[in-house]
């Protein structure tokens, strides 16, 4: 099961939720960077169910899957994108992959400076994807605020998180595996050896039952180390 990602590599919240245009709403502005502009990436493998070229180029982004929240929440996510001064390459139906570049900051519709407004919605994307809130602002439907949703890793550079407070993907370490002592009683066997050169060295022969030193419990990458002369059979 995915888990949502922030979709910005480098974080920098300009405006945070119920500030300004944001009033009564789970908003963010996102500026990437610096002032030029930035791409984002899909923060979860999902559809495009509407593009609104009227206004501020918004588009709608809804999982194929349930995901996985940061607040314990397993849904459907639906996000809001709005300000890319080009969407011309995005179209309804368009399955993008988690992790791909899809939309960039812009200042489309009624914006200053290059930025991304992005929204939040639990579930799936539902009638026109939004509604005129009490402070006269379209907002998503369902809205959620933004650190119960996406995730963030070692791959996002926080610049100013604007007081949010992300929960971040753990990852798994390798398990520890350690070092295998030589049995003792197990005795190498001998190989002759031609001092003339006349006849062909024979190989030592691996025992036809090994001694069983660590079973793999998944497939992965595994690191073992050994002392001079120790040798290991692997069945």
């Amino acid at each position: 099961m995915e888990k949502p990602l922030y979709p910005s590599q480098y974080m920098r919240i300009t405006q945070s939720h119920t500030e300004g245009t944001h009033k009564d709403s789970y908003a963010i502005d996102e500026a990437g960077s610096d002032a030029g502009i930035d791409y984002m990436r899909a923060p979860f493998t999902g559809v495009i169910r509407k593009i609104y070229t009227q206004d501020a180029n918004e588009v709608w982004l809804e999982s194929l899957d349930p995901v996985l929240y940061p607040d314990g929440t397993i849904d459907y996510l639906t996000m809001l994108f709005a300000h890319d001064n080009d969407v011309s390459d995005l179209k309804v139906g368009q399955i993008i992959s988690q992790g791909a570049r899809f939309y960039e900051e812009g200042t489309a519709g009624n914006a200053t400076g290059n930025h991304v407004h992005i929204e939040c919605g639990q579930g799936k994307f539902t009638g026109s994807g939004w509604y005129q809130n009490q402070a006269g602002y379209w907002s998503i439907n369902n809205g959620k605020l933004i650190t119960d949703c996406l995730w963030i890793d070692d791959s996002i550079r926080i610049l100013d998180s604007h007081g949010y407070q992300f929960r971040a993907i753990e990852v798994t370490p390798a398990p520890d595996i350690q070092p295998v002592e030589p049995d003792e009683d197990v005795v190498e066997p001998d190989v002759p050896t031609d001092p003339e050169g006349t006849e062909e060295t024979v190989q030592p022969s691996i025992p036809t039952t090994p001694k069983l030193i660590f079973t793999c419990p998944k497939t992965d990458m595994y690191a073992i180390s050994l002392k001079k002369n120790q040798k290991l059979y692997l069945e």
